[in-house]
């Protein structure tokens, strides 16, 4: 919560990703120690996380994140 909390106080973009992508998976680690495993928070959480490493790592390379 915390890092997603950080996130949002951030100005650049990729910086932002970053630390939201962080968090996403802290969430994802959060779902799996839930009794019993909570698939929704599983599966919303992995899908920002990889919605995010795909703008940092693939989309715009080359490019500024805008």
């Amino acid at each position: 919560m915390l890092a997603l909390m950080i996130a949002f106080t951030m100005k650049d973009l990729r910086t932002l990703r970053f630390i939201n992508t962080i968090g996403a998976i802290l969430f994802v680690v959060y779902g799996f120690m839930l009794i019993p495993v909570s698939y929704p928070i599983i599966i919303t959480n992995a899908f920002i996380a990889m919605v995010n490493l795909y703008y940092l790592f693939i989309k715009n390379r080359n490019e500024p994140i805008a």
